[in-house]
Formats: structure tokens, C-alpha cells, sequence
């Protein structure tokens, strides 16, 4: 029995299943809204699905639009830097949890990039305790040099580097081919977006249909020699004295659709776009190529900036393809409303409805356009003039590959148009009563002058007993004729874990207003939630007057989103004198920002926690008073009398001259924010957690002094004795409260706090006001609290903003919350 001539590479489904089998590409996200950094792409062919790029918020739009991640094999990166892997830490640690991965466990993800991939890799170790889970492959660059001559090296791009993993890609192919613009190919240093990659996508060939007739004129009756001939076995024929092939009775195989996905951040990437001999083989103009050997391109995904996709060099690319649909992910849309993130648009603008003074209307508009749009080629074909059909991505839009007969665009997954206007009259028809309670909230806000007055007295009995249990009623006297541009603190974050539809990962944000502000905790998304609370201008505003950021603890949760500001924080200063961003944190945080600066430079100082608790502060004042009393009279002093030999022994500190210097540098930084006090503590929640207290300077008012306003954050934590200590009299105390009341075990197990152990805390302390934050993602309403908890208590949402001079109004708030989230299921 002959082999057939015609090996036909075949899917692993039979004939007819192939023909409906379901493969499409899908846009996540586009990069042009307020709410993403970087657009990622699905494309899913048959059981594999492979994501390209993971840029911040991948996750919570994934959650959003119900697409699951568990079955993703692969991720492929066309650049390595914080735009474009940002969400990756976070995707990593998720689908550890999802797999079950272990140190024991055999499963892995598959990570495909540049050769800068290793750097990333190896910062998150630092971090993502399931390493053993991540394989990463290393696409090299090696055979895209060529030398010149004259000894210069030149990229030539002549070979695509094809993707390979046992036991995958079964139904794609996908080969790489690598941009490094030819003045970089001299051994110097590459940097995050020195190389990109452009990736080749090819759905395997569907064999042909077979055909009755054709069968019967060879002579064949029906039964197992047509089953052979359809699997690619030849046959002899039943009435004829001939061997069947299956060439013979079966169809030409159906070509299998080709994507490509491009990313070119700069013009020399696109001329290095142009000049790969790789892709010859797919331009539609190429003289070298027949109709025969040519390979068809369906669809390319354009991941190039809109400055880059709109130059001739790049246009002169595009020319090259006359009949594939090009979708360009980062060209502006005009009039674009619908916010990426429905389901937390919603509850933002409900919010706002109920109480615009702590929830400010969400900014739902996307860039002003920048006056690139998408372009619209004209291609010369044989003489005649055609358009290349070049369109703006949408969120969600599909391009079907399979079934053929399917093969094209694909909006059925298009969100519909939603608009704050919707949400409001979806709110009105579900609670009528909630305009009146709007209503009701507004008045809090214009209290009579002499209701003021009372809100200044302070209890008899704190005074006579010192009991600071009994204090919370009164205000503090740092809030006499309080200015509305003193203090604002902005939740960006409020959920634990992992980032939800809902509530994004902790990050809360100090508006100091002229004095620039803070951020403490930088979880995924934060600069995300920033362009929501401020829009785009606001939020570069913010990222570029911060003075510095302070991190928590070495959860991914807290701090995933650091490298994203850091590298905005970098370009909105290039070219203007600026000291660079200090970066508070544990060591682990340290040890990542080190790795992670080989791979993309961030413009920052590092300074352990450790170095601003109070005992190092007092070391850098007592190295200040050595370096004041050095002079000659003092050394001699010194000398002579044992007492002060053993004072200044005692004075000696103990911290790394290196962090004395940022210290004594943090110090003036802290006084131009106006602040006193910035000390970290331990708390008990893993290695290395920490709280933090902010107190501001005093001022005058009236010629009366008035002291400064206290702030302490816990970050996560037990209850301890630690933060009860840092928290007595504040003005504030933001407190983890990430289980409720009945999960006291969980909470145990986990180093958490329930609801009622956080405002324990809170009234043990006499802290003026608790806000609660850090609730695990199945609480995206209003936890329950009892009416004793409220008396001092809120609530925390993400983007709820919170004025110094609000303070008093907040624990009114939480009986119209639970009005507002009476009825409506969230799904």
C-alpha cells in the first residue's frame, strides 16, 4: 500500500468538525482609552488560546467580559517593558493559583519574548513564588545579523524563528521574526524597546472535502477504503485495476488563515519592518513570489503607536498586502463614551449620583483625539486602484478565522453604548427613592455656622480620664476653619488579592494639592485608576508632582503597578531637571526594582522601611548633631571626658551611611509637602510588613496655633498592639479590613483583619474617623456592619476621595450606601 503522493498536513479534528471549528483573534483593550496602558490581543485556536502582551488591567477587563484565563498555554510579548508586561506578574500569580501550581507541579505557562525576557523573569522571582510554573523561552536575535563589509552590523530579519513546545500548538503555527533597528546592532546596551517582535500566525490546513462522485467514477463502493482515503491512505480500487490516492477523490486542502501581530514603537523600527526578507514570502507586490507560493494574510493586528502607523515608511509597508484586513489597536476613536470596565463605570457613577462631594463624577471619555486616525490605504493592483480596509480596534471585536465560511470581522461582542446618563436612569428606575436621599446627603455639606462650633469640643470625660477609647465624636483642632486644599486622600484601590471588576488592588493616593503628593501602595492599575479619578492630564499631573512612594509589604497586590508610574514618571520629565523618585518599601521590593532596573531604567532611589521606622530617624538626627559638633574644640572635648566619649558611642547610628544621606535628603522633600513625621512599623502580616503614620505641620489660624492632622495606614495586618500604639489620636486611621465578622479563622489563618477587629482597633486608638479598605473581592457592595460600628466608620470605594474637611460627614454615609446597593445584583 502506497503512501499518498500529496502529504497533506492534517488538524486534529476529523473533516466536517475542522470545517466548524472556532479560531478568532480578539482585541482586549485598546491602549486609547483612559483606562488601559497597552493593548493585548487573544487569539484562540481550537483549546489553545494564546495572549500577546499583558499589559496592567488585562485581568480585571478579562473578569469584566467573562473570558476566561485559566486555559491560557501561552504568552507572547512583542516588547518587554512595563507597558506591555505590566499585568503579567499579577496573570502569573493568578494562574498559579488556578492550576494549582506548586514547586511539584509539572504545569507551566509558556512565555515567549525578546532576549531582555530573562531580566523580567528574573525581578519577578523576587515576588511570585510559583517560578517553577513560568518557562520562558528566549526568541534570540543571532540569525538577524548580518556584518557588512566594512564590519558593521546589520539587521536583515532573513529567518522567522518558529515557536515550539511539546505537546503544543496543534492547530497553529506561530514563528517570530525580531526588529532592532540596524544603529543598535553594534554591541551596545538594548534597552526595553530597543527590539520588538513580530509574531506569525498560520491555522494549520484543512484537508480538503471529499467527493462521492469522484469516488464512484474510480471504481469505489462505500464502506473502510473511503474512511482510508480520508485519513491520507491510498487504496485499489473496488471495480477498476487502479490504486486510488486520496488526491484523487478529495479536494484541494482550504489554506489555513494567516494573522500577524505588529508592534513598531519608533520609525526605525518600521524601516526595520520594511527591510525583513522574512516577510517576502507574504507580500501580495512582491515580484519574486507567484499566486501559488504567495501566503495570504487575513488580518494584522497593528500594535504600533498611531504616530508610527501613520508615517510613509510604515504606510510603504502596508502597501505591500492587498486583501488583509489591517485593525489598528492604538489609533484614537472620536466620540468613544463606553467605559472599558462597565461594571465599575456603574457603581462610580451611582456613587456619584448619591454624593458628588466624596465620589467625583469618573472620567469615562477617552483621549481627545490627537488628530491621527485610522488610515485608509490605496493600493496599486494591476492598474486599478482598491482600498486596504484599515479600521480603529474596538473593545472586544472579533476576526473569525474558522469556520471559513465565517472567515472576516466579527462585533457581536462589541459592548453596546453606555453612558453615565444610562447608569443614572437604570439607578432611578430600581431605587426612586435614592433622588430624595441625594437630596438628603447634599445638606450635610451646608451645616449652619454655628453647628461648627460643636464640632470642636472635645468630650469632658477624654480630658479627665485620658481614656483616648472615649474621643471620635469631637473634632480635632486640626480641623478649625480647615481649608479644602489641604489634604484629599484618593482610593485607587480598595479590593485585596487579585484586581475585580469591581475594586481594583490597594493603592490610596495623598493630594497635598500645590505640594505635589504621595502614594502609598501601588498595586496594578494604579495609574489606570488615577486617568479615571483625574483623566488623563490630571493623572500625568499627579505621577509627575509626586514626591515619593511607599510601599507595604512584598505582595504583588501592593505593588505591581510601581514600574508602570515609575516609567511614566521618567518620560513626562525627560529633558527637565528633576531629582529621582524615592521608592520606600521592604527589601524584597528593593531586591525587585534592582533586577527590574537592568531590564528598564526607572529614574529612582531605593530606601528600605526600615530606614524610616522611628529609631532610624533618630539616628539620622543624631548623625546630624555629630556632623554639627565637629570641630576641633569638640574632638578635643571629647577626648578628655569619658562621659561624652561614651554619649557620642551612644549617638553612633546604626543606619548604612547611604540611607542616612536619602534620609537627610527625604527630610527636606517631606517639609516641602509640608509634612513632620513619615515613620514606618512593623505590623504582623508576613516578613517585612509594614504601617505607616503622616502627620503635618502645624499652622496658624487666627494667631492661634493648630496642630497638623495624623494620619496612619496599616496596610495588611492583625489587629496588633502596633498599630493601636501608631494610631492613638489620629485624625485618620485607614485600616485593612479584608473578612467579614463570621470569616474570623480565615482572617486568622491568613494574617488579616475582620470588619469588627479594624474599628476595635480604630476606637481603642481614638482615632477620629476609621475608613475601611481592603475587602476581599466577594464583598463588591457594603460589608455588613451594626449600628454601634458606624459611629466613626466608612466604608471605602475605589476612586471615593475623601477632604479633610469631609471628615465629619462620613460616618452618615454608610445607612444611604446600603440604600443604593439594596436591590441591584451584581454580576
Amino acid at each position: 500500500m502506497s503512501k499518498p503522493e500529496n502529504n497533506v498536513r492534517q488538524d486534529v479534528c476529523g473533516s466536517t468538525s475542522r470545517q466548524n471549528t472556532e479560531a478568532y483573534v480578539q482585541i482586549l483593550g485598546t491602549g486609547m482609552d483612559t483606562q488601559e496602558t497597552s493593548p493585548s490581543v487573544l487569539l484562540f485556536f481550537n483549546n489553545e488560546r494564546f495572549i500577546f502582551n499583558a499589559g496592567e488591567g488585562l485581568q480585571r477587563f478579562c473578569a469584566e467580559h467573562k473570558i476566561k484565563l485559566s486555559q491560557v498555554d501561552h504568552i507572547c510579548l512583542t516588547r518587554v517593558c512595563s507597558e506591555t508586561a505590566g499585568g503579567l506578574p499579577g496573570l502569573l500569580l493568578t494562574l498559579a493559583g488556578i492550576k494549582n501550581g506548586s514547586p511539584e507541579s509539572t504545569e507551566h505557562v509558556d512565555i515567549w519574548g525578546p532576549p531582555n525576557l530573562d531580566l523580567l523573569v528574573n525581578a519577578m522571582k523576587n515576588f511570585v513564588p510559583h517560578a517553577t510554573m513560568v518557562k520562558a523561552h528566549i526568541i534570540p536575535r543571532s540569525d538577524n545579523v548580518m556584518v557588512h563589509g566594512n564590519g558593521a552590523a546589520l539587521a536583515s530579519s532573513l529567518h522567522a524563528e518558529e515557536l515550539q513546545a511539546e505537546g503544543k500548538f496543534k492547530a497553529v503555527s506561530i514563528s517570530a521574526i525580531l526588529l532592532t533597528p540596524t544603529d543598535l546592532l553594534d554591541g551596545s546596551h538594548f534597552s526595553s524597546n530597543d527590539t520588538s517582535i513580530v509574531y506569525i500566525c498560520n491555522l494549520h490546513d484543512i484537508r480538503g472535502e471529499f467527493d462521492p462522485r469522484k469516488a464512484k467514477a474510480c471504481g469505489l463502493k462505500k464502506g473502510r477504503k473511503l474512511g482510508q482515503l480520508q485519513n491520507g491512505i491510498s487504496v485499489k480500487s473496488d471495480l477498476l485495476d487502479i490504486e486510488v490516492h486520496p488526491d484523487d477523490v478529495i479536494g484541494p486542502p482550504i489554506p489555513g488563515p494567516i494573522v500577524l501581530i505588529v508592534d513598531c514603537p519608533t520609525e526605525p523600527h518600521a524601516q526595520e519592518l520594511l527591510s525583513a526578507q522574512a516577510l517576502n514570502a507574504y507580500y501580495s507586490d512582491s515580484q519574486s513570489n507567484s499566486p501559488e507560493t504567495t501566503k495570504v494574510v487575513n488580518c494584522i493586528i497593528h500594535l504600533s503607536p498611531a504616530t508610527v502607523v501613520s508615517s510613509p515608511v510604515y504606510e510603504r509597508w502596508m502597501r505591500k498586502f492587498d486583501s488583509a484586513q489591517h485593525i489598528m489597536a492604538r489609533t484614537t476613536r472620536e466620540h468613544e463614551t463606553t467605559p472599558i470596565l462597565e461594571s465599575s463605570a456603574r457603581i462610580a457613577t451611582r456613587l456619584h449620583y448619591l454624593c458628588p462631594q466624596l465620589f467625583p463624577a469618573p472620567s469615562l471619555l477617552s483621549v481627545q483625539n490627537d488628530g491621527v486616525a485610522a488610515p485608509n490605504f490605496k493600493v496599486q493592483v494591476e492598474g486599478s486602484i482598491s482600498k486596504v480596509c484599515g479600521i480603529s480596534a474596538e473593545n472586544l471585536l472579533k476576526f473569525t478565522l474558522r469556520p471559513p465560511r465565517r472567515l472576516g470581522l466579527d462585533r457581536s461582542s462589541v459592548q453596546n453604548q453606555m453612558t453615565s446618563s444610562v447608569f443614572i436612569k437604570e439607578l432611578l428606575s430600581e431605587i426612586p427613592e435614592i433622588a430624595d436621599a441625594a437630596k438628603n446627603m447634599s445638606t450635610f455639606w451646608h451645616k449652619p455656622k454655628e453647628d461648627e462650633a460643636e464640632l470642636f469640643t472635645r468630650q469632658d470625660s477624654e480630658v479627665m480620664t485620658g481614656d483616648p477609647s472615649l474621643a471620635g465624636h469631637a473634632a480635632p483642632r486640626c480641623m478649625k476653619n480647615v481649608q479644602r486644599d489641604d489634604l484629599e486622600i484618593v482610593f485607587l484601590g480598595t479590593g485585596s488579592s487579585i484586581p475585580s471588576k469591581y475594586r481594583n488592588v490597594s493603592s490610596i493616593y495623598f493630594n497635598l494639592f500645590s505640594k505635589g503628593g504621595l502614594l502609598l501602595d501601588c498595586g496594578e492599575g494604579t495609574l489606570a485608576q488615577l486617568k479615571r479619578r483625574y483623566g488623563i492630564n490630571g493623572a500625568d499631573s499627579a505621577v509627575r508632582n509626586l514626591k515619593c512612594i511607599w510601599i507595604s509589604h512584598i505582595h504583588a497586590d501592593h505593588h505591581a503597578g510601581l514600574a508602570r508610574i515609575l516609567a511614566l514618571r521618567r518620560d513626562l520629565l525627560k529633558g527637565v531637571p528633576h531629582e529621582p523618585m524615592l521608592v520606600i518599601g521592604p527589601e524584597q521590593v528593593g531586591e525587585f526594582l534592582k533586577d527590574y532596573k537592568k531590564l528598564e531604567d526607572l529614574d529612582m532611589l531605593f530606601l528600605d522601611c526600615r530606614s524610616t521606622t522611628v529609631a532610624k530617624w533618630d539616628d539620622m538626627e543624631a548623625d546630624s548633631m555629630n556632623d554639627e559638633s565637629r570641630d576641633h574644640t569638640v574632638l578635643t572635648s571629647l577626648s578628655e571626658d569619658s562621659s561624652l566619649l561614651r554619649c557620642s558611642k551612644r549617638m553612633k547610628p546604626s543606619t548604612p551611611v547611604d540611607d542616612i544621606k536619602l534620609l537627610k535628603r527625604f527630610k527636606k522633600v517631606l517639609s516641602e509637602a509640608g509634612l513632620v513625621r513619615f515613620i514606618s512599623f512593623p505590623v504582623v502580616h508576613c516578613p517585612e510588613a509594614f504601617g505607616i503614620i503622616l502627620e503635618s505641620a502645624e499652622r496658624m489660624n487666627c494667631g492661634t496655633v493648630v496642630p497638623g492632622w495624623k494620619v496612619v495606614y496599616s496596610g495588611d495586618t492583625r489587629p496588633c498592639s502596633e498599630v493601636i500604639e501608631a494610631s492613638l489620636g489620629a485624625t485618620i486611621l485607614i485600616h485593612e479590613a479584608t473578612f467579614e465578622d463570621g470569616l474570623l479563622e480565615e482572617a486568622i489563618t491568613r494574617n488579616h483583619s475582620t470588619i469588627k477587629e479594624a474599628i476595635e482597633v480604630g476606637r481603642s486608638a481614638g482615632a477620629y474617623r476609621i475608613i475601611l479598605t481592603h475587602f476581599s473581592q466577594r464583598y463588591p457592595k457594603v460589608p455588613a456592619l451594626d449600628e454601634v460600628s458606624i459611629q466613626r466608620t466608612c466604608i471605602a470605594f475605589d476612586l471615593m476621595s475623601v477632604n479633610l474637611a469631609d471628615l465629619p460627614v462620613l460616618p452618615k454615609l454608610l445607612p444611604y450606601l446600603k440604600l443604593l446597593f439594596r436591590t441591584r445584583e451584581l454580576i
